[in-house]
């Protein structure tokens, strides 16, 4: 059986980054885009969590799982 493919966690860390430290600083003064970009921070900690807890169910079924760090490695 194939590994399944899941994003690195690079991924959300990058992305987290830039939220954080970049665009809420550049929104701080503008209640309604700092509101989404809150959002979206959190929308993005649930997807890792939620991507933590696939690989603990994957882990559990004795399942195979890999990261990837682009999505051109894949197979179609």
């Amino acid at each position: 059986m194939n590994p399944t493919p899941l994003p690195s966690y690079a991924h959300y860390k990058f992305l987290l980054n830039l939220l954080e430290r970049q665009t809420l600083e550049s929104v701080e003064h503008e209640t309604v885009l700092r509101e989404q970009t809150q959002q979206i921070i959190v929308s993005l900690r649930k997807a890792l969590a939620q991507q933590k807890q696939l690989e603990s169910f994957l882990e559990q079924l004795h399942l195979p799982y890999e990261y990837h760090f682009s999505p051109n490695n894949l197979e179609s």
